[in-house]
């Protein structure tokens, strides 16, 4: 274990913690500090000379601070001479705008892309790109995990009696296609038109959820306007239940009260993005033995594919 070190970001520290635990060694010490006028401030505390290092560190909420902190961290190690900089970013921000879907706006997932590259990442690992062609913005080694992986079980552990997999629109149809493929179930879609950002509006459902236990698979849930619409739209036609499985839990502005109020009898997430309020309609899943799994063959020069195989 001492040829590299774990380092965590203040996104996170649950989760960093959860994965040095399964690693068996301890976090290594970093100061992360803020100036007076906000600057981030951060002193590596201990020798990283010739070591591969991983940093810890979603670029979720708040987004900007977050990334800056990763890269700067990156910064600090690359002039104490670690030999390696391994990213984990369990959730990579500005992945939404990842091409140009109106005239003069940016590409915010390739510019992000660029930056971690020039601050002296070497490799990056994530869980459910919003878009896996994102994978082709780096020049590095980008390892996208999935985060079927920790719900396949969790589904089967329900026991549903009719139970159908379902694609909240028609961009999440290849996610959906796979967990239905994996349960051997069949797939339905709910197809929505979004009028703009964070907004939108459920058309029909394509395929039968009469009588049927529906899961609704998608990479995140944001204001949750999508799913308890979608949740709603599956009920009117006569779904028995609704459950969702969501890997990021970005949950900003109303989505909580959306959620407890709305259709949908259950959210499942994964603790990519740590989440600050709770409620009873939301399950928590662990990516801490995932993610250090893949800590641990990175380092060993272990294949990481035969881990994580979706065929």
């Amino acid at each position: 274990m001492s040829g590299y070190k774990i380092f965590s970001g203040t996104a996170n520290p649950e989760l960093s913690e959860e994965i040095a635990k399964y690693l068996g060694m301890p976090l290594s010490k970093a100061s992360i500090n803020r100036f007076s006028d906000g600057e981030i401030n951060i002193q590596i505390a201990e020798s990283v000379r010739g070591k591969d290092v991983f940093i810890i560190q979603p670029t979720c909420a708040p987004a900007n601070g977050n990334l800056m902190e990763l890269l700067i961290m990156t910064d600090a190690l690359k002039r104490s001479s670690a030999k390696s900089i391994t990213a984990i970013v369990p959730y990579f921000g500005y992945a939404r705008q990842d091409r140009k879907a109106a005239p003069r706006v940016p590409i915010t997932a390739k510019l992000v892309a660029n930056m971690i590259e020039i601050a002296g990442i070497s490799r990056m690992v994530t869980v459910d790109l919003h878009a896996s062609q994102i994978q082709g913005f780096f020049d590095i080694p980008v390892d996208n995990l999935y985060g079927a992986i920790l719900f396949l079980d969790y589904i089967k552990s329900k026991n549903f009696k009719n139970p159908v997999i379902a694609s909240p629109d028609i961009g999440g149809v290849a996610r959906a296609r796979y967990f239905a493929k994996k349960l051997g179930l069949d797939m339905v879609i709910v197809d929505k038109r979004r009028e703009k950002a964070n907004q939108s509006e459920v058309m029909n459902v394509i395929g039968e959820v009469e009588g049927k236990d529906v899961i609704l698979i998608d990479d995140m849930i944001d204001t949750a306007g999508t799913m308890v619409q979608g949740a709603q739209a599956l009920k009117d036609l006569g779904a028995t239940s609704v459950m969702a499985c969501c890997t990021h839990p970005v949950l900003s502005g109303p989505a909580l009260e959306r959620i407890q109020k709305g259709a949908l009898d259950e959210l499942v997430v994964a603790n990519t993005i740590p989440m600050t309020k709770s409620c009873n309609k939301i399950k928590m899943l662990s990516t801490a033995t995932m993610l250090g799994e893949v800590i641990r063959r990175v380092s060993h020069n272990e294949s990481v594919n035969s881990l994580f195989e979706t065929n």
